[in-house]
């Protein structure tokens, strides 16, 4: 057996192991069982970075989520982004900043910058973060976070004449932060953790929500998820004239799997052309994924295909010659045509 077969199986069982639902409901039920004999509260972590533009938009529900649970909520201050899971930073950076300014209208947040904030006003945020008690930080980094990514320096000063940290406690409070956000297995901000599960940002809160509520943990009175999308749009919609809608398909994303399904019956619901541009893996375009990364996507991929009735099952990696001949099949396929589904195996995405 080739090594390359060999690697390919190994890649395998590992992905299957990330995604499978059979895994991840005992793991839930070993960490409960270990909380509950450890007489531990349900405690929930929460990685802030505060020029982060999605940490802003979590950082709005922070208040609500302790109110709506039984939780103990650990405020964790982060700084920069483990580099070994950022690809291309500067397209990242772009993307973050131009995602939160088009998703933020549909959770009631205001979000106008144009662009991050400069170095200073991050170094003073951090340094009133870092002196601010435990138990303010949520409301204080909420009125950070506003007068951050509005450039208001006034508001800032003003804070800072109240807590004030030197840059060596700074420093320290970064490192640290960002050490607790490896162990646990993550490599951005705004995400949640609870008992070896991560969630990042709002979107992804209904997962811990529901989890929390499972174990007994909502409080009686709330009866509403937290930071819910507010949709407006028809479940149908009829017109004469139809946008381009492109898709950019990777064979070896999970998201692929869990989103195409979902995608094609946006073709069915609304008028769009559905334009398919695939693009290579990115093991294929010579990048590298860490073990971490992966873990957490394709768990997180396959946690979503559940909720969408999309369930992933056994996962078969495709790179190298099953990817190839797969992409070269829609250039013979009328399907292909029909769909969209062209030649331009070109296009990319972060």
């Amino acid at each position: 057996m080739s090594r390359r077969t060999i690697n390919y199986k190994v890649r395998n069982h590992v992905m299957n192991s990330f995604s499978s639902f059979e895994a991840f409901q005992q793991i839930r039920k070993q960490t409960e069982s270990a909380r509950q004999a450890a007489n531990r509260p349900h405690e929930v972590l929460y990685f802030h970075k505060v020029d982060d533009p999605y940490s802003h938009l979590t950082i709005q529900c922070l208040e609500q989520l302790k109110s709506s649970y039984e939780i103990t909520l650990k405020f964790i201050l982060v700084g920069e982004e483990n580099l070994d899971a950022v690809h291309e930073p500067s397209l990242y950076n772009i993307y973050c900043l131009q995602d939160v300014k088009r998703i933020a209208p549909f959770y009631n947040i205001d979000f106008q910058a144009d662009e991050y904030p400069a170095k200073e006003l991050v170094d003073k945020a951090n340094s009133i973060l870092t002196a601010v008690q435990s138990e303010d930080l949520i409301e204080i980094s909420t009125k950070i976070s506003s007068a951050l990514w509005q450039g208001d320096a006034a508001a800032l000063d003003a804070l800072s004449s109240s807590y004030f940290a030197t840059k060596a406690e700074v420093k320290e409070n970064l490192i640290q932060g960002n050490k607790i956000r490896d162990d646990k297995g993550y490599y951005f901000g705004s995400a949640f953790y609870y008992e070896k599960e991560l969630y990042w940002g709002v979107d992804r809160l209904p997962h811990l929500e529901e989890r929390l509520a499972d174990l007994g943990a909502k409080k009686p009175h709330e009866n509403q998820n937290i930071c819910s999308l507010e949709l407006n749009a028809p479940k149908n919609l009829q017109s004469d004239q139809k946008l381009n809608l492109y898709y950019y398909p990777s064979l070896n994303s999970p998201y692929t799997f869990v989103s195409t399904k979902r995608v094609r019956q946006m073709r069915e619901d609304y008028p769009v052309n559905l334009i398919t541009k695939p693009v290579l893996p990115m093991l294929m375009r010579m990048m590298t994924i860490p073990g971490f990364k992966a873990k957490y996507i394709i768990s997180d991929a396959a946690r979503e295909g559940r909720r969408h009735n999309h369930e992933m099952k056994s996962i078969y990696s495709p790179i190298g010659k099953p990817a190839r001949k797969s992409y070269s099949c829609l250039l013979y396929t009328s399907d292909a045509a029909d769909e969209g589904l062209g030649v331009d195996l070109g296009g990319r995405r972060i």
